[in-house]
């Protein structure tokens, strides 16, 4: 394994031509820069902030440090009419409240391990469990619940670096980690959030963003009627507690197969037992690639709407999840209800359960090492 694999997630928000397009020439270009404005207090006292970054285009994207998570992400449809296309809460006390990691920086180890236990240079160390049985995106006082230190970086476009430093046996997992994560706004329309890492001993590490996206809009509906195309031939199939089995197989002739654009919807409530266990899609792709560096990982487009994502990384694996778990309790941004499958998403990572797999790509980071990695998710409009 490549252990100096780079962590650079780049949601890259590119409207280009289709932007101008829906937008009109006769938009006025934007201030760029960065808002900090207040967010929230937490429990403890401290304050947290909301960062509201944007560019001459006129794209905004707000980042609270606290579980550096994406508030929002508003973007125009075919006709020039914005919306945000990211689940997520008005103010902080909804994300401390009960939520499924909207917009979330997830750490230390993304996705589930199983049995919330692993081994490390001959030791066994035990994880909470938060999932069932399995520790699911670090444990339940992971990344996402932490308060990050942020700072507004120099340069041409908006940047923010968010630094945490995660103790030696912080939720059960090995070793300080360093981790700092900037995101940048260019005027190209591409949001980078660039990850990286260092431990002081022998760890295992898999960083993502868990952003929930509609494109129709948050809190619009369901998603069964948007398409999506993912980049892979192969997955990893799980067992009932949704832990990877171990072996890789082909999504040929299953209702997993979305090597061309498929509504979401169309195949979402077969008689499959993967489909089954998940409520839905909740699954790891193996992506399609033939060497290191970027490649397409995906494709999702609103058909009514005209808005697309498209997603790119240097990851092994993307995570499609189609929202299977959320049941309406849960009322966001605008008081918005968010439904059954009212959102998906694409979180690109290592493959679940890798400590504990070790056909899989490691996942270990040791000591003189750096974890890097990139994503873009890249917009665009029809």
């Amino acid at each position: 394994m490549n252990q100096s694999y780079a962590l650079f997630i780049v949601f890259a928000v590119t409207f280009a031509a289709g932007f101008a397009q829906a937008s009109g020439s006769d938009r006025a270009a934007a201030q760029p820069g960065i808002q900090k404005s207040a967010f929230g207090t937490m429990p403890d006292g401290r304050a947290v902030a909301l960062y509201t970054l944007t560019n001459r285009p006129g794209i905004t994207i707000e980042i609270t440090n606290y579980g550096g998570r994406i508030v929002s992400i508003i973007v125009p449809d075919r006709h020039g009419e914005m919306a945000d296309v990211v689940l997520g809460f008005d103010n902080l006390e909804g994300y401390l409240g009960n939520n499924p990691y909207f917009g979330a920086l997830i750490g230390r180890y993304a996705n589930r391990i199983g049995d919330a236990r692993f081994t490390l240079d001959g030791k066994v160390y035990h994880l909470p469990a938060n999932n069932g049985q399995n520790c699911l995106h670090g444990g339940p006082h992971g990344f996402d619940k932490q308060l990050w230190t942020a700072r507004e970086l120099p340069g041409a476009s908006p940047a923010l670096e968010l630094t945490y430093l995660s103790k030696d046996g912080e939720e059960g997992f090995p070793g300080d980690l360093s981790v700092k994560v900037v995101y940048t706004l260019s005027d190209n329309n591409e949001l980078k959030i660039a990850y990286s890492a260092t431990t002081d001993k022998d760890t295992v590490i898999n960083l993502t963003n868990h952003s929930y996206f509609n494109l129709a809009g948050q809190g619009s509906g369901n998603i069964i009627q948007q398409e999506v195309m993912i980049n892979a031939e192969r997955f990893t199939p799980v067992g009932p507690t949704l832990i990877p089995t171990g072996q890789i197989e082909s999504v040929a002739g299953t209702p997993l197969d979305f090597r061309k654009m498929t509504p979401i919807g169309a195949h979402i409530d077969e008689n499959y037992p993967q489909l089954k266990y998940a409520k839905g899609y909740d699954f790891n792709y193996v992506l399609d690639r033939k060497g290191p560096g970027m490649v397409l990982a995906g494709r999702a487009v609103d058909p009514k709407s005209g808005r697309e994502l498209e997603v790119f990384t240097t990851e092994p694996g993307v995570q499609f999840y189609t929202g299977n778990f959320l049941d309406g309790t849960i009322h966001g941004k605008g008081g918005k209800v968010y439904a059954y499958r009212s959102a998906f998403t694409l979180e690109t990572q290592h493959y679940p359960d890798s400590p504990n797999r070790t056909a899989f790509p490691s996942t270990e980071l040791k000591p003189g090492q750096t974890y890097h990695q990139t994503t873009i998710f890249k917009f665009s409009v029809q």
